[in-house]
């Protein structure tokens, strides 16, 4: 990576005299405390002050000032609103604008109407602040933030050319004649202060012109505080280096469906000792690819390494589909869990279609027979012709959804991905390849996982359940005691009355909300091969940042946002008699 792209992997200093859930409130007091004073702020700017207080004032300072303070307190709230939410998210940057204009607001507080006990608050909140100024350690981006800086200086220079000219030449659109020194300093003190110190336009284009100045100052202002609280980017891959390490590590330590995607283009690499988290940064949050992959006895270090790298680095925490071995490490380390389905495992030796169990699918299987269908396993490396033919059908699928390939923690058709993949095969009686699913074996872990599953539009119904079934009669034949067939989204949560309300809310969109996705079409058909259920998780740093984690995630799967998804599911839903 690039100095750029380089993202600060050190381990944080700040552990030691909080604990992690302590801290995590210590930040979000804190970040509620400024945005509760922004309110102040807002709400002093628009009432009364006392009137014996501005018999005193009046003899300090000047009505100009006492209606720049108030402006300026107006201003300094809107600042402070803005730079809580990344005061949540402990930006240091966010820490040192947040002093700043505390430091603001008491100052204007005073000199707008001698506010002591608003200027107070103010400088207890500082106060606090310093106190706590070592749990706001998280990194901005940094060619963000010299961009933001370069606009900035930019728009400086360029308004104060464009006020001084303007303030020089425009002599019939003001009462006062300025002078270029005199102009000079009306357009910084326009742009710095947001007031007008006596300025009176006498025509349309004189008040447009003045108020052009504002426009400008606000958008740059706003522009480069953005920038600057921007959290690090990622611009540049994993090398082969950490590519090679990693496949090591996955090779020897793999356990669960999730562990071959790890491997994937998309995923960056947090190491620790003999452990790695796979993880992709979209939008504020490090979403990671299942629990951390390594020795058992390093999965808390591993944990705890990629906390503090995400808290550094100014990103949200974030674990999709863990298993509940770690839940414990998880909940030391500040984080809460949610269940967001089960996944279907085969016990491939008990599996048979003999049997009242198994009717309904002797008789598809014995229909497609009839009809001269037939189903074969293919081992790597997968023969360029067959490969051809996989190819189209998956282009096919693609197309009738009005979709894209998905990404993150599933398969995408890559013709060197695909061609290493273990292919099963349904033919009709043309021999033309009608349906295909892929699969991969789990590494350390006796099981096949299943991954792509396509089909041509025009497949025989029971194509899909033939598929899996040869499948698994193949898996038992090669002393592989298990097949995992996927999650099943929302699928057994949130159902008795003790199951927390957040199971129980995305239980009410597995019932309701069917038509953006096939939930239940999907559970019913790999219930049809009677699986043990086994639970998986997402882990988020609160209820408050969960927004953020699942925007993130839809991100990271599909390339686009939430609505950007709804739209596809909305435009091609999915025929619930058929597996998605």
């Amino acid at each position: 990576m690039s100095s750029d792209s380089k993202i600060d992997q050190t381990s944080s200093p700040v552990r030691p005299w909080l604990s992690p859930r302590l801290e995590k409130w210590c930040v979000r007091l804190s970040a509620l405390l400024v945005a509760a004073m922004a309110v102040v702020n807002l709400l002093s700017s628009v009432t009364r002050p006392f009137a014996h207080r501005l018999v005193l004032l009046d003899q300090l300072s000047p009505l100009e000032v006492r209606h720049g303070g108030r402006l300026t307190s107006t201003l300094a709230g809107f600042g402070l609103l803005v730079l809580a939410s990344q005061l949540w998210r402990r930006k240091r940057v966010a820490w040192f604008l947040t002093l700043i204009l505390l430091a603001v607001s008491v100052i204007s507080h005073l000199l707008k109407g001698l506010d002591y006990e608003e200027a107070g608050i103010g400088l207890l909140l500082m106060a606090v602040l310093l106190a706590l100024r070592r749990l706001f350690h998280a990194r901005s981006d940094a060619p963000s933030g010299r961009r933001g800086l370069q606009v900035l200086a930019i728009a400086v220079l360029f308004t104060l050319v464009y006020g001084t000219a303007g303030f020089y030449l425009m002599e019939h659109a003001f009462r006062t004649r300025f002078s270029l020194p005199l102009a000079i300093e009306q357009t910084l003190v326009m742009f710095t202060e947001f007031y007008d110190p006596g300025l009176e336009p006498i025509s349309s284009l004189g008040q447009y012109f003045a108020d052009s100045i504002y426009i400008v100052g606000a958008a740059t202002i706003g522009y480069a505080l953005l920038m600057l609280l921007q959290p690090v980017l990622v611009r540049a891959p994993a090398t082969s280096a950490e590519r090679e390490r990693a496949r090591r590590i996955v090779t020897a330590h793999g356990r669960t469906s999730l562990a071959r995607f790890a491997l994937f283009d998309d995923k960056s690499y947090l190491f620790a000792v003999d452990s790695l988290v796979a993880y992709v940064p979209r939008r504020g949050v490090a979403l990671a690819l299942g629990d951390p992959i390594g020795p058992s006895a390093q999965a808390e270090e591993a944990i705890r390494r990629f906390c503090d790298v995400a808290s550094r680095n100014g990103w949200l925490p974030a674990f999709y589909q863990t298993l509940p071995d770690f839940l414990p490490l998880y909940a030391h380390s500040g984080l809460e869990a949610v269940c967001i389905g089960h996944e279907a495992i085969v016990e491939v030796d008990p599996f048979r279609l003999e049997g009242n169990a198994n009717k309904p699918l002797r008789t598809q299987i014995n229909r497609m027979q009839r009809l001269q269908h037939t189903a074969q396993v293919n081992t790597p490396p997968i023969a360029d012709a067959l490969l051809a033919e996989l190819h189209e059908i998956s282009d096919a699928w693609l197309s009738a959804r009005h979709s894209s390939e998905m990404g993150f923690a599933v398969g995408r058709f890559d013709d060197d991905y695909v061609r290493e993949s273990l292919v099963t095969t349904v033919r009709d009686p043309r021999g033309r390849v009608t349906a295909f699913v892929s699969a991969a074996p789990e590494y350390q872990e006796p099981e096949l996982a299943i991954d792509l599953m396509r089909r041509r539009l025009d497949a025989e119904p029971g194509t899909m359940e033939m598929l899996l079934v040869t499948l698994i009669q193949w898996a038992r034949e090669q002393g592989t005691p298990r097949v995992n067939l996927g999650l099943s989204g929302l699928a057994g949560i949130g159902q008795t009355p003790s199951d927390p309300a957040l199971e129980k809310a995305l239980h009410f969109i597995y019932d309701h909300l069917n038509q953006l996705y096939n939930f239940k079409g999907l559970h019913a058909f790999k219930e049809k091969f009677h699986p043990v259920w086994s639970p998986r998780y997402l882990i988020y740093p609160g209820t408050a940042a969960l927004p953020a984690v699942l925007a993130a995630l839809v991100r990271a799967e599909t390339g686009g946002g939430v609505l950007f998804r709804a739209a596809q599911r909305l435009a091609s839903p999915v025929p619930p008699s058929r597996p998605d």
